[in-house]
């Protein structure tokens, strides 16, 4: 991570004509579901266009930014698998270029100090409130001569924004987007302790990294309009903006913490997702390709543009997700699950070899990595098995008499293959005048200790000879 910038390869990327994107979080909290969707944009916006794709960490909010944060940001970026160009710029880092900036346009007339107290602005406020109007600062001081400022009192830098007109502003997801002029207020530039505010630094490391494309949530639409006028009064280049409509849950309303809006990390070791079907899932939340549902990185770099983004919010479905990540856990490759699966299940270097074994049969069926770990955890039980209470009663009445021939006709074969274990099972069943289910359901819960499973010959197959005949004999007829 980095407080500088290679001014060099921005002006050679503006020079070239070479797009530029940033993703810029915040670090007060976990990188969620939408900002995570923000950056999968940005990246395949400028890996499309043969481009860059820059990280930004905005840690100016100095109370909140915390260094766990920070980290749990770079690594769902990497989990994701989003490489970013160059070093991540640290913003707060950057605050003497801000001001330099801030400074730049008082001597310009772009900028004014500002003394308003705070009585002087909750004056305003109740005013607004009482007009039930929006809060807009209309400073005194826009235009008073600095001369008649209190002595030794503390003052802000606000911007002196353009009053009269309009500006319009040609989103490439919302359209055309206008706002009065006369709308805007004079932002805080500096504060009065003389550090930088959010909307200034923003705007400077934008210019300074050279960004081409500005590609966020649609909640900074009304930013862009108090931006612009900071851009157009240094004389710098305007990005091309792309407002992103936010991301609602199930009931339509603003995705939050009760619709299970967590940290992706969460989907990663808590729900067990894949990165690729986390990542297939946010890139079809909000944009289409047809009738396109399983879309691979490759592809999704090939055909991706703005011009397919929705502008109506899209709504997270948990199922759809789940569903998603169990077709790419039936295409994974099994000894990266198995890998996975033995460090969620603790057991050990020596599980591999056996886990892999079993992944073919156990990833049939499989939404999650925790499904699949759960499906495995019956091959390293210890004797007894512990029984769930769902597949007790299938051990109950006529099951150990069952259990007791099918240990006798298992231990009898001669090659521990699933041919010859079916066809063991299938003559016990039709010795005892059972349908098979009568004969397999006892078998299943004595070796799994489950009322489900993988195929019961496969079960045996995995478990050996030697462990399922163990497993037999703890359940049968005295």
């Amino acid at each position: 991570m980095s407080a500088t910038i290679d001014h060099d390869t921005a002006t050679e990327a503006k020079q070239n004509g070479t797009v530029v994107t940033r993703f810029a979080p915040s670090p007060t909290g976990y990188l969620h579901l939408g900002g995570a969707r923000t950056a999968l944009f940005n990246w395949l916006f400028a890996r499309h266009h043969g481009g860059r794709f820059l990280l930004r960490i905005e840690d100016t909010d100095r109370a909140r930014s915390t260094q766990p944060a920070i980290d749990a940001i770079l690594e769902g970026m990497r989990w994701l698998g989003l490489d970013w160009d160059g070093d991540a710029v640290m913003q707060f880092a950057r605050a003497d270029r801000h001001a330099a900036v801030a400074a730049e346009l008082l001597e310009r007339g772009h900028a004014y100090r500002c003394w308003m107290t705070q009585d002087e602005i909750a004056q305003q406020r109740a005013e607004a409130q009482a007009a039930k109007r929006p809060l807009r600062i209309r400073s005194p001081w826009r235009d008073r001569d600095p001369s008649e400022a209190p002595a030794g009192q503390p003052f802000v830098v606000r911007l002196r924004a353009p009053q009269e007109g309009a500006t319009t502003i040609d989103d490439q997801v919302q359209g055309p987007v206008t706002v009065q002029n006369a709308e805007l207020d004079d932002l805080i530039l500096l504060r009065s302790d003389g550090t930088p505010t959010y909307m200034l630094a923003v705007v400077v490391d934008d210019h300074d990294m050279g960004v081409t494309h500005v590609i966020r949530g649609d909640d900074h639409l009304n930013n862009a309009f108090r931006q612009l006028p900071i851009i157009r009064a240094m004389g710098w280049a305007e990005p091309v903006y792309a407002h992103i409509p936010l991301i609602h849950g199930p009931d339509g309303a603003k995705l939050s913490k009760r619709h299970g809006a967590v940290g992706i990390e969460a989907y990663r070791d808590t729900m067990g997702i894949l990165p690729e079907a986390f990542d297939n899932y946010l890139l079809r939340l909000g944009w289409g390709h047809g009738d396109d549902e399983i879309i691979s990185r490759e592809q999704a770099t090939g055909w991706f543009d703005l011009a397919a983004v929705g502008k109506s919010p899209s709504r997270f479905d948990l199922k759809k997700l789940e569903n998603l990540n169990g077709h790419y856990i039936r295409e994974a490759d099994d000894a990266r699950l198995a890998a996975l699966v033995v460090e969620r299940g603790g057991w050990g270097h020596d599980a591999l070899p056996l886990v892999e074994r079993a992944m073919p049969v156990l990833k049939v069926r499989a939404a999650n990595l925790n499904e699949l770990t759960e499906g495995a955890a019956f091959l390293f039980v210890a004797r007894p098995l512990p029984i769930d209470p769902a597949a007790a009663p299938l051990l109950e009445g006529h099951a150990p008499a069952i259990l007791s021939a099918l240990h006798s006709a298992l231990d009898a074969v001669h090659n521990w293959d699933t041919e010859e274990l079916e066809a063991a099972v299938r003559q016990v069943a039709e010795a005892r005048g059972v349908k098979l289910g009568q004969a397999a359901q006892p078998l299943r819960a004595a070796l799994t200790g489950r009322k489900t499973s993988p195929g019961i010959y496969d079960v045996l197959v995995l478990l050996g000879r030697e462990e399922s005949l163990g497993r037999i004999a703890d359940h049968m007829a005295a």
